[in-house]
């Protein structure tokens, strides 16, 4: 067998990596479209690898149709379907006032960071919401900060001001701009990274530690350096959260 096929859907893209053991052997980032059937997703997966070499699939899901059409291709496919949610076992004891409320892209997230970037710590996830998630120094999930997302900023504003336009996310030359996409990239650029400061020592104010802090995410490499309290890039910590999930539960 090839290994596991850990999958992480978010609201925005679904990203892929093929395990052997704990090494990350491929990876792939598509669209997600919550509209696809099983058999759409059958055609998409076999384009990128061989289904019948898999042994498992593990997935965390934030678009609840999308899970019943994963569902039917592991089915079909005759692989084992793992999908992380209430119940599932994850190895770290979640301290909400309700759990199903966390998203599991959440709860992967802190998995992984406890296990490869120790307690406490800090996970900042850049994806269609920008995604605090803290564990606590007794290795706990203790909850978190939910923030509108990077592109999501970027498409409300682009939307509300008809003088503006959608721009390329990257660097701005300067932070004070010249020209009108320049200015709204300074602005997502120092603007985030200033957001990103601001609720990291706050929690690092209330957890009374300094935390380290673990990015992720798509659009993580582009605050990374200009947020002071960002340290470290992860940028499959989801992906390594899920294994996990998936080899604890096998082990059950």
């Amino acid at each position: 067998m090839a290994g596991l096929l850990a999958i992480d859907v978010g609201n925005t893209q679904t990203v892929l990596g093929l395990f052997d053991g704990d090494e990350l052997r491929e990876h792939w980032r598509v669209a997600t479209e919550a509209e696809r059937t099983g058999d759409e997703l059958g055609l998409l997966l076999r384009g990128l690898v061989d289904l019948s070499a898999v042994k498992g699939i593990a997935m965390s899901c934030t678009v609840p149709p999308l899970v019943r059409a994963y569902e039917e291709l592991a089915g079909r496919a005759g692989v084992a379907l793992l999908v992380l949610g209430p119940g599932t076992r994850t190895g770290i004891p979640v301290r909400y006032e309700d759990p199903r409320e966390v998203g599991p892209d959440r709860i992967a997230n802190a998995v992984a960071a406890l296990e490869h970037h120790g307690a406490p710590s800090i996970v900042v996830d850049f994806g269609t919401s920008t995604n605090f998630d803290v564990v606590s120094a007794e290795g706990e999930y203790v909850g978190g900060v939910l923030a509108p997302g990077i592109e999501v900023s970027m498409e409300a504003l682009s939307a509300r001001a008809a003088r503006l336009f959608s721009i390329d996310f990257a660097e701005p030359p300067t932070v004070i701009a010249k020209n009108t996409t320049a200015a709204l990239q300074s602005g997502l650029v120092y603007g985030f990274a200033g957001q990103v400061d601001g609720i990291v020592e706050a929690i690092r104010g209330e957890l009374g530690a300094e935390a380290p802090t673990v990015a992720t995410g798509g659009l993580a490499g582009l605050i990374v350096p200009h947020a002071r309290t960002l340290e470290r890039v992860d940028p499959f910590l989801t992906l390594q959260g899920v294994r996990l999930v998936w080899e604890r539960n096998r082990a059950a």
